[in-house]
């Protein structure tokens, strides 16, 4: 399992840091988001949407995908979604490398 960082308070590490160990929060208890392609519009009201503290949500052309390390599981996503595409992703499965150049290069790193 990726190392995983907490401030001392038990708050969740900087996003910066979840980028760089590629892990997901510890203290985070709801499972992260995704998105269902096939029902997907990509009108980016989740991307533009998503907390910037999470930052989870990536426009990547042909679709839009949620980084689960980076999602806590908060609602925003869902309450602005015009056609109702994003579920719980209780069984998630960790990023690949590929994703986190891509969220490397569009987020600074």
């Amino acid at each position: 399992m990726p190392w995983k960082k907490e401030t001392p308070a038990g708050r969740p590490a900087a996003r910066s840091t979840r980028i760089e160990s590629r892990s997901r929060s510890e203290v985070w208890r709801k499972p992260p988001r995704r998105i269902e392609p096939s029902e997907c519009i990509q009108c980016d009201m989740c991307v533009r949407n998503c907390p910037p503290e999470f930052g989870a949500i990536f426009d990547r052309g042909l679709d839009v995908v949620i980084v689960p390390e980076l999602c806590s599981g908060c609602p925003v996503c869902v309450l602005v979604c015009p056609v109702d595409c994003i579920y719980v992703d209780a069984e998630w499965a960790p990023t690949g490398g590929v994703m986190w150049n891509h969220v490397a290069l569009t987020a600074g790193g």
